[in-house]
């Protein structure tokens, strides 16, 4: 049994300085990409030209699609890079890791995508990749997939393949400060979803559990005390339980919140990390009731309660307490949607199988009015 891992991490307030040496072992041009709101990456690409590095600078505008991708290629292509760097968020990791994984050849992204795609191995090894998180959120700076957003399939799928792992990540909780409430909310929430599903995967593995014990209670602490304004240390926990959330789904999978959150963000645009809060307790209590209904033990459905109930310092189920953490929250809303093709759509998609118990169309769809109606 191995566990997947990004090759080297850098952790620690200070440790992006460390970016520019560890990138003496590449040779060629550098694709830096960055959010909109990365300032850090000026100072990243400045360093890089004083030492005599060319920098391709790319900005990346909310989430990657594939029209996006295919025109990013086509310009850098030509320019032979030899690592890519992204500094921002979770799109940002997600566009500079498949650029990464794209740029050796020449074949088009929908060769390797899932679901939309050929689904075919990568024929190149990926060029080294360093993820520079600007968020504690998706944990992609550990995982081995790019979610990219397919508009003419109104769909989100993953370009896969475990040498996409990271060359390099970086947790540096500097440029996670001063992060706005609503934004930590949301992203917390998806690394805190990435945390719990693993555990409750079908695809569980003792090494996951592990991790996954210690994260899940720390990551609920860390978003308590950041809902109350409390930031330092916590902006570093949280980070850290981020990290970790990438590590636990690229080695034991996830669930239905993902296989959910993939098709409703394709099909209404709606933030992904919004969609995981809103999801994540009502799938909680639809998956513990179907192992229940159908003979499967539901030990760690209590496991799970008891880490969040650990958190709150309070007794009551996950579902209870995650509910009334998020009643007055500032998510963003659910949209209406056909609730039942969505449901039938994912039950389609790759996080699914991962699922601990089979869950109907049904099941799905009123999931999904549930979370919709969550806070209203």
């Amino acid at each position: 049994m191995t566990l997947l891992v990004p090759r080297r991490t850098l952790s620690g307030r200070g440790s992006r300085f460390r970016i520019v040496p560890a990138l003496a072992a590449t040779t060629g041009p550098v694709v830096v990409v960055r959010g909109q709101s990365a300032a850090w990456a000026d100072t990243l690409v400045r360093d890089l030209r004083r030492i005599g590095r060319s920098v391709l600078e790319i900005t990346g505008q909310g989430e990657p699609d594939l029209p996006t991708l295919d025109a990013a290629l086509a310009g850098l292509r030509p320019h032979r890079p030899g690592a890519v760097v992204s500094i921002g968020g979770g799109s940002v990791m997600d566009l500079g890791k498949a650029l990464a994984a794209l740029l050796p050849s020449a074949n088009s992204p929908m060769t390797h995508l899932e679901v939309v795609g050929d689904g075919r191995p990568l024929e190149a090894a990926p060029l080294p990749f360093v993820a520079v998180p600007t968020t504690a959120g998706t944990g992609a700076e550990a995982t081995k997939n790019a979610v990219i957003d397919v508009p003419a399939q109104r769909r989100k799928v993953s370009l896969r393949d475990a040498r996409m792992l990271p060359w390099l990540a970086v947790l540096d909780a500097d440029l996670t400060d001063g992060t706005p409430w609503p934004v930590t909310l949301a992203c917390g929430m998806d690394a805190l979803t990435q945390l719990i599903e693993p555990y409750l995967s079908a695809r569980a593995r003792p090494d996951v559990d592990a991790i996954c014990r210690v994260a899940i209670p720390e990551a609920m602490r860390a978003l308590l005390r950041l809902s109350q304004g409390k930031d330092g240390p916590a902006r570093d926990v949280l980070l850290a339980a981020a990290h970790l959330s990438g590590i636990a789904l690229a080695n034991a999978g996830l669930g239905a919140v993902h296989g959910l959150a993939g098709v409703i963000g394709g099909q209404t645009g709606a933030p992904h990390g919004a969609i995981c809060a809103r999801l994540l307790p009502a799938v909680l209590r639809a998956n513990r009731q179907a192992c229940i209904e159908a003979g499967q033990d539901a030990t760690r459905f209590a496991d799970v309660d008891a880490m969040i109930a650990d958190a709150f310092k309070r007794e009551g189920s996950a579902t209870a307490l995650l509910q009334g953490f998020l009643r007055n929250a500032p998510l963003a809303p659910l949209p209406e949607m056909d609730d039942a093709q969505v449901a039938a759509m994912a039950a389609e998609s790759s996080s699914m199988k991962a699922n601990p118990v089979v869950l109907s169309t049904a099941v799905l769809a009123g999931v999904i009015a549930e979370g919709r109606a969550l806070g209203s």
